[in-house]
């Protein structure tokens, strides 16, 4: 079972990058980073006791000595695994500061496009609760509303941190 204690037996930690602290195998050397970039989860991982994890979470246990059900990069960049920019999270709350989708064509998070009605609808997801916010003709008040209701609704896990109000 993988334990803080056994990835600090493991590896060494620095800028969010784990090293190799003793030779797991036999193309393991001592002192270089450990793992691989995995191109189907697009997430680093490491091989450690006969199984991948994914880098990020192994880091978050040997900092906290525990494992969240989900981890959240505050920042978004799932490669950016330095401790800082982890913390623990709700399903629902990893969801909230997700990238935008490749299927959005309003360019904002929560602002969809509704032909039928010729308007922008607002909505925002929070513990699987769909919140409307309105209808709206203006895209630019649309997205506005979205931000808003997104810092409002998301708190520190908004996308929008800090927009608006200069914050």
């Amino acid at each position: 079972m993988l334990t803080q204690k056994v990835v600090q037996e493991y590896f060494d930690y620095k800028d969010g990058i784990l090293y190799w602290k003793v030779k797991a195998a036999n193309r393991v050397k001592v002192g270089s980073p450990a793992g691989t970039f995995d191109p189907a989860t697009r997430y680093h991982r490491v091989h450690i006791l006969k199984k991948f994890h994914k880098t990020h979470r192994v880091i978050f246990l040997y900092h906290h000595g525990y494992l969240p059900d989900f981890i959240d990069h505050i920042d978004g960049d799932k490669l950016n695994n330095r401790i800082e920019n982890l913390r623990a999270a709700t399903k629902s709350q990893n969801c909230m500061n997700q990238k935008l989708s490749i299927r959005n064509t309003s360019g904002t998070k929560g602002v969809y496009w509704l032909k039928r009605e010729k308007k922008w609808l607002v909505s925002l997801r929070v513990n699987s609760i769909l919140h409307s916010f309105g209808y709206f003709k203006d895209k630019e008040l649309a997205e506005l509303v979205a931000i808003e209701a997104t810092n409002k609704m998301h708190q520190e896990f908004s996308a929008y941190k800090g927009v608006l109000h200069g914050q």
